[in-house]
């Protein structure tokens, strides 16, 4: 009989495990058609996104026009208008994404000064 090393070991678990407690971002775009501003709104995030996010992230982006129930339900004033609804806390993001220290800090990516 041939003893073979278990495929699972402690150490795949525990990798395993470190995925799946870090944060995965939840996250919701709302914009107003393909307007100028909306279309640099959509760019600069899906980039800070990839660059510190990759893999951690669920990015909707919703067009206020085309389902304004939505935009509605979330008390959107302004677009574009980015919501971080998870992690906790939630948080809202008016303009064009383009301030990224901005943005990075109120995703908690960047250490407060």
């Amino acid at each position: 009989m041939k003893l073979t090393k278990p495929k699972n070991s402690a150490r795949d678990f525990e990798k395993v495990l470190r995925k799946s407690l870090r944060k995965t971002y939840t996250l919701r775009l709302y914009v107003t058609g393909m307007t100028q501003k909306s279309t640099r709104a959509i760019s600069n995030i899906k980039k800070i996104c990839e660059e510190h996010l990759k893999g951690r992230y669920d990015l909707q982006v919703i067009d206020i026009y085309q389902q304004p129930a939505l935009a509605k339900g979330e008390q959107i004033i302004a677009a574009p208008t980015l919501i971080k609804k998870l992690p906790l806390p939630l948080r809202r993001f008016i303009g064009d994404m383009s301030n990224k220290e901005k943005i990075l800090l109120g995703l908690d990516l960047r250490p407060r000064k």
